[in-house]
């Protein structure tokens, strides 16, 4: 074999894995964990929570929002400081399309600006229009970081394995089940038949990343 012919497949093999960063519709983590799916000792190890904290947490998972989260927490006495320090290592992403000022405001750097601009460029469709969009504002590194807490819908009759591996504890089942059942017209079809395998709060928790057009 030549030379060149490992780099080139070095090469082909970067085009790919930089293919599935721009098609996977949850954004990339760069140390931010899921919230609901994180395993116990993990949440643990995680600024101010307490054995009592993390058992009451999972107990109430699935949470349907990063508010939902945010009331759990403030309720356990954590101020909005301390909440904030947590949502560095852990969070429940909210969808580009459709989040609250107050869910936008829970976000790690966001601030009163992505309230604006979030907003501003909807229908997000693609990681490259975020990239450019945000990116004008707060520059690649501070864009990525963002990208963490955040999700595209993934669209049902559409997506790609990458793009339905992305949404945090599907796995390769749901890549199986979500392809199965194409054409899904209706939540309703959703709930019936993933609710088959996962039951009811795992079926709501994947609906959340989920848009059926």
């Amino acid at each position: 074999m030549s030379a060149r012919k490992p780099i080139a497949i070095k090469a082909v093999l970067v085009a790919l894995l930089l293919s599935v960063a721009v098609q996977a519709q949850v954004g990339k983590s760069l140390g931010v964990v899921d919230a609901n799916t994180a395993p116990e000792k993990d949440l643990l190890t995680m600024p101010h929570m307490t054995p009592a904290i993390v058992k009451g947490l999972i107990e109430k998972r699935p949470f349907m929002s990063i508010t939902e989260l945010n009331a759990y927490l403030l309720e356990q006495k954590l101020t909005p400081a301390e909440a904030m320090e947590f949502y560095t290592k852990a969070f429940i992403h909210v969808n580009l399309n459709t989040a609250t000022r107050e869910e936008i405001l829970l976000i790690p750097g966001a601030g009163p600006r992505m309230t604006r601009e979030f907003p501003e460029y909807r229908p997000w469709k693609t990681w490259a229009q975020f990239d450019k969009e945000i990116g004008k504002y707060v520059g690649q590194e501070a864009t990525d970081k963002l990208k963490q807490y955040v999700f595209i819908p993934v669209k049902l009759n559409t997506a790609t394995d990458e793009d339905i591996l992305s949404i945090p504890g599907a796995g390769a089942r749901m890549v199986r089940e979500f392809k199965e059942y194409r054409p899904w017209k209706t939540k309703e079809q959703f709930d019936k038949e993933i609710g088959k395998y996962v039951g009811a709060k795992e079926t709501a928790r994947l609906w959340r990343y989920v848009v059926i057009d």
